[in-house]
């Protein structure tokens, strides 16, 4: 919830920047290119990213530059059209349980547990049995993408 209600402040925010506006403050930067503000004010200092100092507080970067270094800046209207997860069948036929998943690929159950949570992939129980889908476990340990 706190994660989602940043992002919605973000959001809102960056919305408020005008996209005509050349120069840009660092705070206004971090939020369009997804960059921390410290980042971005060590660049500075370093000489990577040329910089305007206006004075106390007024370092402004050009929004030219940035884009040139960073790739354009993430366009947030755009990303809620986009589906953030992937949808999965939890259905038993589409299913591992955790046990059949241990024994096909020859680890023990405590591995699978952490590789599930570490890619977070979607389970489901159903009575004493949990249940991972199999395209995503397939995956997973087909393509050795586990170590």
């Amino acid at each position: 919830m706190k994660r989602l209600k940043n992002e919605a402040e973000i959001k809102g925010m960056a919305d408020k920047i005008p996209e005509s506006r050349a120069f840009l403050s660092v705070p206004e930067a971090g939020m369009l290119f997804g960059i921390s503000k410290r980042t971005l004010y060590r660049l500075v200092e370093q000489g990577k990213i040329p910089s305007v100092n206006l004075g106390t507080r007024l370092v402004r970067i050009d929004r030219s530059v940035m884009e040139g270094i960073f790739g354009p800046a993430r366009n947030l209207r755009q990303s809620e059209s986009v589906p953030k997860k992937k949808l999965y069948s939890l259905e038993k036929e589409d299913c591992y349980t955790i046990g059949e998943i241990a024994e096909k690929f020859q680890i023990s159950e405590s591995s699978v547990n952490t590789h599930i949570r570490k890619y977070s992939i979607p389970t489901r129980q159903i009575g004493k049995y949990v249940y991972a889908p199999k395209s995503e476990i397939d995956n997973l340990y087909n393509g050795n993408n586990f170590i």
